[in-house]
């Protein structure tokens, strides 16, 4: 990962900076607080290793019942500590995404982006996905390098045989979700948002998709990794900004270097506006 991270000229005096370094560790789980009214991330609070379900759910509705708000107990697959620390898997792709992904939270924590992780949800959302675009490409290049008998091989497409689509579409369908409960909640009606989720959450249920709660919550922690359309981000703008300048530049160093300076969404939009006036 080092290697390849140098090899994209990500480096001071050669080495990446910080080093990269990680152990695995069993990770705690997060308690996530978001407000009834609009999907936002108010809170994000790690709890102790080992706790039960019936805990877990005990304390969701605890916060909930307390203090008006909604609130989920997530697991997390990594932590962006020094070293970092990265939930044990046996897929060698998923750890070298993962790896790569807290190290460039590390890398974004002397930087100004990194700086203001938590002084708006439009922040985090292009931190994080800054972090899962780098991600996926350090771990794809460590793949390509090292082992490639380990990357999946895309389907081919013939006019004879064109790819069918899933019998069930997770991230349109979650987008469909994300957008309905927006709107349903920007007319302030958060008991019929609430209840829409519940519905929802069962249908997820029945096509295989085990999710425990949906609530907006849900939606605040795993809408801010935009790094493909759709999903629980629904038609968030900022997750789309961010792809949008992944697309436009030359390299994944010039990409972190301009998202590592980002200060505001409104500083990214700007930069985009500049790339749409000099084709």
């Amino acid at each position: 990962i080092a290697s390849e991270i140098s090899e994209l000229g990500i480096q001071l005096a050669g080495v990446p900076a910080p080093p990269v370094a990680f152990q695995f560790s069993p990770l705690p789980s997060a308690l996530i607080v978001s407000p009834r009214d609009t999907i936002r991330q108010d809170a994000n609070i790690s709890l102790e290793l080992d706790i039960p379900l019936e805990q877990k759910i005990e304390l969701e509705n605890v916060v909930e019942s307390d203090l008006d708000v909604s609130a989920l107990v997530v697991a997390i697959g990594g932590l962006g500590t020094y070293p970092t620390m990265v939930q044990e898997s046996p897929s060698l792709n998923w750890v070298a995404e993962v790896v790569a992904h807290e190290w460039i939270h590390n890398h974004l924590s002397f930087r100004p982006l990194g700086i203001r992780y938590n002084e708006s949800p439009e922040l985090r959302t292009m931190n994080e996905t800054t972090a899962n675009l780098m991600g996926k490409e350090i771990g794809h290049r460590v793949l390509e390098r090292h082992y490639e008998f380990l990357i999946p091989e895309e389907p081919v497409v013939t006019g004879e045989s064109p790819v069918e689509p899933p019998a069930f579409d997770f991230r349109a369908e979650m987008r469909e979700t994300r957008v309905t409960v927006d709107e349903l909640l920007e007319e302030g009606l958060i008991e019929e948002a609430e209840a829409y989720m519940e519905e929802r959450r069962i249908f997820f249920w029945e096509n295989g998709y085990r999710i425990r709660k949906l609530n907006q919550a849900y939606f605040a922690f795993h809408g801010a990794y935009a790094d493909e359309p759709g999903g629980a981000a629904g038609d968030d703008p900022v997750g789309e900004a961010v792809r949008l300048l992944w697309d436009l530049v030359d390299s994944p160093r010039e990409f972190l270097q301009i998202m590592g300076g980002m200060t505001s969404f409104q500083e990214l939009q700007t930069v985009l506006k500049g790339y749409s006036t000099n084709p």
